[in-house]
């Protein structure tokens, strides 16, 4: 089983390495692939006000470390075609951002790169339609690609998981991960926020995972309340030993 696990923004490089050691510590006692993942910058926030990070230069700094120090692979997410070749010097996986999985000059850009790329699932998409975006990356030359869902708008500030996703989009032929945190969020649902029900993320975790997901991507946050994006999906880092404990024990009886 894969982890993409991690704050949903870099906040800080403490943030960063306290939550890097210890999904680390945790996936090597349960035999979990782990990639640590964090943003630099998020250019979608519902507000103007809302942090959006350290900037690429310094965020990507803080992810170098990270990747050095607990020698994990590292993954972000890119806005713009002169973000890929930079954030390629650092990262394993480069992320195309659910908004922006049909920007076909961006999906180029980054398998171009020769990096593993992560297409995610635009809230506006069925799972068949993944397949044009799929298409459109590997006739660009990407050969190393994973789909990841992340829910489907369902209706005013809220989203659906619909678990046949998950072997529709294997079909591709390309290993599926799920988004259990992105996936509970609803969207503009805090005014000039997002908000999200956490307590869900583990339930359809597990779904997923029996559904036949390939691996789970989730953000987490020792302190979720005081987490400068998406909080209110995330799962609190203290959590997150027994949340992964119950998803593998789903995975290897599924598998």
């Amino acid at each position: 089983m894969v982890l993409i696990a991690g704050p949903c923004v870099i906040e800080s490089e403490e943030l960063c390495f306290g939550v890097a050691s210890s999904l680390k510590k945790t996936c090597t006692r349960l035999g979990i692939s782990f990639v640590f993942k964090a943003s630099y910058d998020k250019a979608n926030r519902t507000s103007a006000k809302s942090f959006r990070g350290p900037g690429m230069d310094a965020g990507l700094q803080i992810l170098a470390k990270v990747r050095e120090k607990f020698e994990v692979p590292v993954l972000t997410d890119v806005h713009s075609e002169n973000q890929t070749a930079r954030a390629a010097e650092v990262v394993d996986i480069l992320q195309i951002p659910a908004f922006l999985c049909r920007q076909s000059d961006l999906v180029a850009a980054a398998v171009q790169t020769g990096k593993i790329v992560n297409l995610k699932k635009g809230q506006f998409l069925s799972p068949p339609e993944m397949g044009q975006v799929v298409d459109k990356a590997k006739q660009a030359g990407g050969k190393r690609l994973l789909v990841t869902e992340r829910g489907t708008t369902f209706g005013y500030n809220n989203l659906v998981a619909d678990m046949r996703s998950m072997p529709i989009m294997r079909a591709f032929g390309l290993p599926v991960i799920f988004d259990a945190t992105h996936s509970v969020q609803l969207p503009g649902g805090g005014g000039d926020k997002s908000s999200g029900q956490r307590q869900f993320a583990p339930v359809l975790a597990r779904a997923a995972l029996a559904a036949g997901a390939d691996g789970i991507f989730l953000e987490t946050h020792p302190q979720p309340e005081r987490a400068l994006s998406d909080g209110p999906n995330m799962i609190p880092l203290d959590e997150i030993a027994d949340v992964l404990s119950s998803l593998i024990k789903v995975y290897t009886a599924v598998r």
